[in-house]
């Protein structure tokens, strides 16, 4: 057996209870921030379907011995991409709600399962997001 499926990345953050508000009004699992003093470690986690993403406080990747990182990984330096379904009506309303101003979008992209539909915005720590809808028949991109 080979490689199965993504199951999780990590990124480091400068903000990190602006990005739980953030990541949990677009409807990601976030801690509540309350538990950010209590943590195990310096990692909280934004879960979604079945993968995560392990987000680095600055007292982890600010340590000069924490060396399981991307050597130069700074905050602002992600670009991630995540499936939305539900529509992309839903979708506006949900950055909206967030307070996520749309960089760009929605535009005609290939994703990792075909042709879709993205739109653009960015998270609190300046990481590019991006939302892809397969269903493109809903919206007509930019051209």
């Amino acid at each position: 057996m080979g490689v199965h499926s993504f199951d999780h990345i990590a990124i480091p953050t400068e903000r990190p209870l602006e990005m739980i508000t953030f990541y949990g009004a677009l409807g990601f699992r976030v801690p509540d921030p309350a538990s950010l003093e209590s943590l195990p470690s310096p990692v909280f986690e934004i879960g979604f379907g079945q993968q995560k993403i392990n987000v680095h406080l600055p007292e982890l990747w600010q340590n000069e011995k924490f060396g399981l990182r991307g050597l130069s990984a700074l905050p602002g330096s992600a670009d991630l991409c995540f499936v939305w379904e539900g529509g992309a009506e839903a979708l506006d309303q949900t950055l909206t709600k967030a307070g996520a101003k749309i960089e760009t979008g929605p535009m005609a992209m290939r994703g990792a399962r075909g042709q879709g539909v993205s739109v653009y915005t960015r998270d609190p720590d300046q990481n590019l997001v991006e939302f892809i809808i397969y269903d493109s028949d809903e919206i007509e991109p930019e051209e």
